[in-house]
């Protein structure tokens, strides 16, 4: 059995506020391998980005709380040390975030963004050193012309671009996993899929993990080996990709792939809607979360709205799902609804 990169267990993060105590994560547990891709799906307020910046303790600063574990290549992220805490960011793990250009300073260079992302890390290199780890990771991400556009400024570059110039500054130091929140978002559908590629063939070559946070389930079908479906905080489902579109097991994962619909012609049909919105995270409904929009609840009883449904495997499927339902409830009616 291949041993994990990183396993957290256990996490919740909960925030302070004015309004009252937002429970953004509870209860969340998974592991990532090396080279393995790991797809977090879910509506916006579903706890995914969170979880993610819980694990390079970006939220430390904050009013946040923070339990459980979250091991890194051996290190707890939630309970060393501040300076332990840096030494592994950007090292071990790094971070693409959705906006490029709010992650890129408008008044440095993208070489000298890139260059301080690594000398963090190798203070005794010569700037002919980092110099030259600059131009090699600004060919491998595929910047054209890199010795000109090197001192050029992140105004200067296209949405695209810019991206390449985020996942340069993540892997230069050639980190064991990458945190990739929204990475394609903004990007037109041709972009997308070159980053997409870009991430992947780098992948490849360093045997890195990558934790790509989407709400895009074509995304996810392509270049994930495994996915969690969050929803309230929550992981509501987790499964293989492939089990996860031939056979979801969560009423609210039946829903998101109802709402993408089928690329088979035969299969193709009416795209449904979840209907209803997301849950407050301050005042979260009592028992399963998704119960107020679940249409299957009814069949259940009251004990939707009185107990939280714990992840459990279902049948032979491999899966595990969070839902009151019997297992053969969720076998027939799943078939159904990807029939």
């Amino acid at each position: 059995m291949t041993s994990s990169l990183l396993s957290v267990t256990d996490l919740n993060v909960s925030f302070d506020t004015p309004d009252g105590v937002v429970r953004a994560v509870s209860d969340v547990s998974f592991t990532v391998s090396a080279g393995e891709t790991l797809g977090i799906v879910g509506e916006s307020g579903s706890g995914k980005s969170v979880t993610a910046s819980s694990i390079l303790r970006l939220n430390s600063s904050t009013n946040a709380t923070t339990t459980g574990s979250a091991v890194l290549a051996g290190t707890d992220m939630l309970t060393c040390s501040d300076a332990e805490v840096r030494a592994r960011r950007g090292s071990e793990v790094a971070m693409v975030f959705q906006d490029p250009l709010s992650a890129l300073n408008p008044y440095y260079t993208v070489g000298r963004q890139i260059g301080e992302a690594y000398q963090v890390h190798h203070p005794d290199a010569s700037k002919a050193e980092v110099r030259e780890r600059v131009m090699d990771m600004l060919t491998k991400v595929g910047i054209p012309h890199p010795e000109q556009r090197v001192d050029e400024y992140p105004h200067q570059f296209s949405g695209g671009m810019r991206q390449r110039i985020v996942i340069a500054i993540a892997l230069v130091n050639s980190p064991k996993l990458l945190i990739a929140d929204e990475p394609t978002t903004a990007l037109d559908v041709t972009v997308q899929a070159q980053i997409l590629d870009l991430m992947l063939s780098l992948q490849a070559e360093n045997k890195m993990a990558i934790i790509l946070i989407t709400h895009d389930l074509g995304v996810v079908a392509e270049v994930a080996q495994n996915v969690l479906v969050m929803y309230g905080g929550r992981i509501v489902e987790r499964a293989s990709v492939d089990a996860l579109f031939d056979a979801p097991t969560h009423p609210y994962a039946w829903g998101l792939l109802g709402a993408v619909g089928s690329l088979d012609h035969n299969k193709r049909g009416e795209l449904r809607t979840v209907i209803g919105t997301p849950p407050s995270l301050i005042t979260l409904p009592p028992g399963c979360s998704f119960a107020p929009r679940c249409e299957y609840a009814h069949s259940v009883g009251s004990v939707c709205t009185t107990t939280v449904p714990m992840l459990r495997n279902i049948g032979h499927l491999g899966s595990f799902s969070a839902c009151h339902m019997s297992d053969e409830q969720i076998i027939q009616i799943g078939s159904k609804v990807r029939a």
